[in-house]
């Protein structure tokens, strides 16, 4: 499995947000230029965790973006998703039909479970989580 730049960029724009405290609004240029993140790709992404029900995004002078909900709420998992697409680690952990070997695979149940791990430990992890220990290491 492979996390894309544009899910990568969605995470850190939604942990600087986080990060700004409860309501805070922030101007999309503010999160582009301290996340090193192009403004048309952070625009293209914005886009799509509004349109997620992650993030509030208003227009104007006073405009900017904002959490939808409190960080405590919004998992690393629901960001990739709403960006990448289902996690699949291989085509046939949602798709038996796709191969071949069918029910015969030795490998299927493995790449079940290894799915079944990473979406588990990707919903567990909040970006609260991530706000209150930005120093320390989420544990393995």
């Amino acid at each position: 499995m492979h996390i894309t730049r544009q899910a990568d960029y969605a995470v850190r724009a939604v942990l600087y947000l986080a990060q700004c405290g409860p309501g805070a609004r922030v101007a999309t240029a503010e999160v582009a230029r301290e996340q090193h993140i192009p403004l048309t790709f952070l625009a293209k992404i914005v886009s799509q965790l509004s349109a997620a029900g992650i993030l509030r995004a208003t227009r104007g002078a006073r405009g900017g973006i904002a959490l939808a909900r409190p960080p405590e709420d919004v998992s690393l998992l629901e960001i990739v998703e709403a960006i990448d697409g289902p996690i699949t680690i291989n085509e046939c952990t949602t798709d038996p039909s796709l191969c071949p070997l069918g029910a015969d695979c030795a490998v299927r149940e493995v790449w079940c479970n290894v799915r079944a791990d990473l979406t588990k430990r990707l919903g567990e992890t909040s970006f609260g989580d991530l706000v209150k220990a930005p120093l320390e290491k989420v544990p393995v």
